[in-house]
């Protein structure tokens, strides 16, 4: 089939790469405008449009998919599907029209579980063990199309959001493909979702990714590891932010908030156990070893995370 790809962050890129060297022919690529990053602000191209440079592949960077244009070349490019993993913009009905076996969405969930831009964060910080990937013919509705195939990856107790997606990433592409094969053959039919097991997923902001520890540590665990790399979870210590990587629950206690500061290890009170501190990152610093952090600002007695506790 003539395929054009839409995709942006580096989680679309094995789906394009299996793409690229399937029997398909990609005809060009869709994905997101350059966007500024860094301190520096400067722009920067998507990991997938840098892919596709790199093949040789027209790359088509609309401001929005509703632009006249953009319209128009995809008329032109006349693809027979377009496969779309993480693109990052809502298609209108005048784009889902064109191609005539429509757009194909890769999605990070086990439809219909956690619909929405940010499945695999919620899937961790909700404590789910099983989670997957589903291939569905997108529609008007929020990732509620017919499934075509889907793909199951159990959670590990040290996931984060990024290395689970990265999994999710790699596994998915395999299915990906498979349903690009079978759509092209015709041996395959897409299946309505069930009306049961409907979860949400909307994207993390920054106070999502706030930490709370007069909650359990294993929630607090679930929140920290649901957030990183990316907003990144935090707290506050001496009125900043203090961003926090994934911790440790140990079997001590701690008054919540407390901070402990011993040789080689931190830690911290929840409302249950305590727990002990990874990687932190202070305003305006690299990550650094919590143990390093509490040398370096001289954890005091009174000293503590989060909101004042009376």
């Amino acid at each position: 089939m003539r395929l054009i790809f839409a995709g942006t962050p580096q989680v679309a890129v094995p789906s394009l790469l299996a793409l690229l060297d399937s029997d398909h022919e990609v005809v060009a690529v869709v994905t997101r405008p350059d966007a500024r990053v860094g301190r520096g602000r400067r722009l920067e191209p998507s990991p997938v449009k840098v892919v596709a440079q790199e093949r040789g592949l027209e790359v088509l960077t609309p401001g929005t998919p509703k632009d006249p244009e953009f319209l128009s070349r995809l008329r032109e490019l006349a693809p027979d599907c377009c496969p779309v993993v993480a693109y990052g913009a809502l298609l209108p009905p005048e784009v889902l029209d064109i191609p005539r076996h429509g757009w194909v969405n890769l999605h990070f969930s086990l439809l219909p579980a956690w619909r929405g831009a940010a499945p695999a964060q919620r899937a961790l910080m909700s404590g789910d063990e099983i989670t997957g990937a589903s291939t569905f013919l997108i529609e008007a509705g929020l990732d509620t199309g017919p499934v075509f195939g889907t793909m199951t990856e159990r959670i590990r107790p040290d996931d984060t959001s990024g290395t689970l997606l990265d999994r999710l990433a790699g596994a998915g592409a395999p299915l990906l493909l498979a349903t690009m094969d079978g759509i092209a053959t015709g041996g395959l039919e897409a299946q309505a979702q069930p009306s049961e097991g409907i979860s949400h997923a909307a994207k993390l902001s920054v106070e999502d990714a706030h930490i709370d520890l007069t909650h359990p540590a294993l929630a607090v665990d679930r929140r920290i590891r649901g957030c990183t790399p990316e907003p990144g979870a935090w707290t506050i210590f001496r009125g900043e932010r203090l961003k926090v990587g994934p911790i440790t629950i140990t079997d001590e206690q701690l008054p919540v908030g407390t901070i402990d500061a011993r040789k080689r290890e931190v830690l911290v009170g929840t409302a249950d156990r305590a727990v002990r501190l990874g990687e932190v990152t202070p305003v305006g610093k690299k990550p650094m070893a919590a143990a390093d952090w509490a040398r370096g600002v001289r954890i005091e007695p009174g000293d503590h995370l989060g909101e004042e506790t009376s």
